[in-house]
């Protein structure tokens, strides 16, 4: 039977300080590249990101919040409406239906106001639990933990928070990041892997972590 890898033990609390600390000097306030104007938008937008760009969907989204800002405007704008509007995102099509169909059961179900809470977020079409943890940490100020692919590959290289899946990073985050850091955790360490400790080639020359790192494979 095969044996699962184990895990590296995440850092010590002395050095998960050290390295959110840095984090946070270096950007004290983070906050999501994806526009939007209210917790509605905000919830279209992430629902729309899955395989994109935030500046492509930011591109396609100027305009469609423009003129629908909220579930009743969206489903007045209509299927062939918003499909016209994000055609320039990938999956646009599936995207177009699922924004119709979580502005429906806004309106129906939750009185057209964005709910905030988890398992009420993942009942929205499109909306899975990484979209709902982004809407509750930018929307509600919940320090929810939203793990894509830059924070597993950074939560397991620094070992800030180690895990086989994007759920045991979420936990290790949980359980391992300092409580005063939370709130901004996963946007620090997005920008992170977004900018720095880059997938192929990690910016390591400029790494403001550098030498709490305990990533072998360091780029000059």
């Amino acid at each position: 039977m095969a044996t699962s890898k184990r895990l590296p033990p995440p850092l010590p609390f002395a050095d998960q300080v050290a390295i959110f600390s840095r984090l946070a000097e270096s950007n004290p306030a983070p906050e999501t590249e994806l526009e939007f104007v209210n917790p509605f938008t905000l919830v279209v937008a992430v629902a729309l990101s899955a395989q994109a760009t935030d500046v492509g969907v930011n591109k396609a989204t100027r305009g469609l919040f423009a003129v629908a800002d909220t579930p009743e405007r969206m489903l007045a704008l209509g299927l062939e409406g918003v499909t016209e509007h994000i055609k320039t995102i990938g999956l646009f099509r599936q995207k177009a239906k699922n924004v119709i169909a979580l502005s429906r059961l806004l309106v129906e179900e939750f009185g057209g106001t964005v709910p905030d809470s988890r398992a009420a977020l993942m009942r929205l079409p499109g909306v899975g639990r990484k979209t709902a943890n982004v809407v509750l940490s930018c929307a509600f100020g919940h320090p929810a933990q939203a793990v894509d692919t830059h924070i597993f590959r950074v939560g397991n290289r620094t070992r800030v928070a180690p895990g086989r899946d994007v759920d045991e990073v979420e936990r290790a985050i949980e359980d391992n990041v300092p409580a005063r850091f939370q709130a901004h955790a996963h946007h620090w360490l997005i920008l992170h892997g977004r900018y720095i400790c880059q997938a192929r080639k990690p910016r390591c020359g400029i790494c403001p972590i550098r030498d709490l790192c305990p990533y072998e494979e360091k780029t000059a």
